[in-house]
């Protein structure tokens, strides 16, 4: 007899937990109010090889999500992989920030059992929802063997990407979730297959623990365009410690704004120079002079997981050369 994982289901509101007013209702719908064992009740999950047992932690959209919602959820997770009879955890969340969750849960948790993240975008009360088959095929991949050690995973579509690379990148379809690099692999018939691994340091690799984190450092974004003004950043940046810069192309910084940043710089505000694009690398003394203005280049990252992995970094260290690295580690 196969013996069955037991899998901790996590509920935190969003579409998976939607409902709509007529089955055609796919973008129209109210957000976060089915309980996760509702939820549940729309999978087949009895021929899933796992002992599921569900607990709701948070009931919102993940667009309400701050900083402490963060930690919520690290510190419940950190808990339950720490547990000797829990084999994998899956959080349903709202698909508006999961990239952000799964990237700090990715860089925080210090377990090599599966992790995984799942919403939907379409509600379980419209016609060919994706929150059923993503749920199912969540559950599926973080009961399996092959999960172990992959980190933070998001699930969707048929598709399995590491928290790492993973952006939603369109506002409706369920095709929603995309990674530069492609994903780890896909979820055929109820099973995972995995292509690729992880390269970036992860879980227990990095040194940070979601279960002793007290608090994070305020890390905000500036998104440029032509006509962003320098008193803008400067009223962003006065009540920051690291500011992450989405600039055009490859990171470019309007001439107009370099003294704002660089005086951001001066008052002790770490500055980030990312891309608005959302693909591609920014590289250190590339299009700006980083080393002579202080600020650091964030590599591949997307703005919004510079700012987590900041907020990260920010909590160790403040040495440039220091925070550098780390962009360049994870």
């Amino acid at each position: 007899m196969i013996e069955k994982a037991n899998i901790v289901v996590i509920g935190t509101g969003g579409t998976i937990a939607g409902q709509g007013k007529a089955a055609s209702n796919t973008s129209a719908y109210m957000c976060s109010v089915l309980g996760i064992d509702d939820i549940l009740t729309t999978i087949p999950h009895a021929s899933l090889p796992v002992n599921l047992r569900a607990e709701q932690l948070l009931q919102t959209g993940s667009e309400n999500f701050t900083n402490e919602h963060l930690l919520a959820i690290g510190k419940r997770v950190s808990t339950l992989l720490a547990q000797d009879d829990i084999d994998g955890v899956v959080i349903a969340h709202g698909t508006d920030t999961i990239e952000e969750t799964a990237y700090f849960l990715h860089l925080t948790l210090k377990s090599r059992k599966p992790v995984v993240v799942v919403g939907s975008m379409r509600p379980p009360s419209a016609m060919s929802s994706d929150a059923p088959l993503n749920l199912y095929d969540a559950i599926a991949v973080a009961a399996h063997p092959s999960s172990i050690g992959m980190g933070t995973l998001v699930v969707a579509n048929d598709e399995i990407h590491t928290a790492r690379d993973v952006v939603k990148s369109n506002s409706f379809k369920i095709e929603a979730f995309r990674s530069p690099y492609g994903p780890l692999g896909y979820v055929i018939d109820g099973r995972p297959r995995y292509y690729r691994h992880p390269a970036r340091a992860h879980t227990l690799a990095t040194p940070w623990s979601a279960g002793t984190l007290g608090s994070l450092p305020a890390v905000d974004i500036v998104y440029a365009y032509g006509a962003l003004e320098p008193a803008t950043v400067n009223a962003i940046a006065a009540r920051a410690q690291g500011l992450i810069f989405a600039g055009t192309g490859n990171g470019s910084v309007a001439a107009h704004l370099i003294e704002p940043l660089r005086n951001a710089v001066r008052r002790g505000v770490h500055v980030v120079r990312a891309s608005r694009t959302g693909n591609g690398i920014v590289v250190q003394n590339g299009a700006q002079p980083d080393e002579a203005y202080s600020w650091l280049a964030v590599d591949d990252q997307v703005p919004s997981k510079a700012r987590i992995l900041l907020m990260l970094a920010l909590t160790q260290s403040r040495d440039l050369q220091v925070l550098q690295t780390v962009f360049e580690r994870y």
